[in-house]
């Protein structure tokens, strides 16, 4: 069955050029952004019921831009002046420079991994007198946490954020050749959302194998895989596929 329409279950790239717009121009679809879920920041007095006191902490490890927005947001909501003296532990490159929105970058402690939260911990074991906190979502991976105890470190976690399905009721009568999702949360939404969902002839993409078991599970079946060595991105086995099926 030929592909003509794709809904990617994410917000819309906010880069010129991006690969999808490339394979929406090369390969003659259309493809719509509508996010399956979105996050919403937590108050000042959640923070507080967790007995999180910002004044305690030395350092802060920082996963995601999310983390950023969101610690700076509580730190002015509960009127905390952060301390320049503060160390901040970046994920990657892309949320040390974001970090530039709050804080002067070369007036302050940053140190950054490459890009995924093991190859961070090396850096944060040099510094074990440290006091980090480790603002989150409720939907923290549990191998963060075994990773930060495993290398003998004082830290708390904060859930600033939280991960809320978004109201998709205005797609109840759309239907799309293709649906691709990138969490096990996108998944869970469409079912909160469309609990009656039938697959018929929708193909399903999905990227990362906690998202395919989260796809099973809910008894859809998979027709696009990412990253795979053949197709690294969800954009190169979107490409593949509509290859092979719009030349029948």
């Amino acid at each position: 069955m030929k592909v003509k329409t794709i809904l990617i279950s994410q917000p819309e790239p906010k880069v010129e050029n991006s690969p999808y717009a490339e394979l929406e121009e090369k390969q003659k679809v259309k493809i719509d952004f509508i996010p399956f879920i979105h996050v919403e920041g937590v108050t000042s007095k959640e923070v507080r019921q967790q007995k999180v006191d910002l004044s305690q902490f030395t350092a802060i490890i920082l996963t995601s831009r999310n983390a950023v927005d969101h610690f700076f947001r509580l730190a002015e909501e509960m009127r905390f002046k952060v301390p320049d003296s503060l160390k901040y532990f970046c994920q990657s490159e892309a949320v040390a420079y974001y970090l530039q929105k709050y804080v002067v970058y070369r007036k302050r402690k940053i140190y950054v991994g490459k890009r995924t939260f093991p190859e961070l911990i090396p850096t944060i074991k040099k510094y074990k007198n440290e006091k980090f906190l480790l603002p989150c979502s409720d939907m923290l991976k549990p191998a963060i946490p075994k990773q930060l105890d495993k290398a003998g470190v004082t830290w708390k976690k904060a859930v600033f954020y939280k991960t809320v399905v978004s109201d998709l009721s205005h797609l109840e009568k759309v239907f799309y050749d293709i649906v691709v999702f990138f969490s096990p949360s996108g998944i869970k939404s469409l079912f909160e959302n469309f609990p009656d969902f039938k697959q018929n002839n929708t193909r399903i993409a999905v990227f990362g194998n906690s998202t395919i078991k989260a796809a099973k599970e809910h008894g859809l079946t998979v027709n696009i895989k990412a990253p795979t060595p053949e197709t690294p991105s969800m954009t190169m086995a979107l490409e593949k596929y509509i290859k092979e099926q719009n030349k029948k």
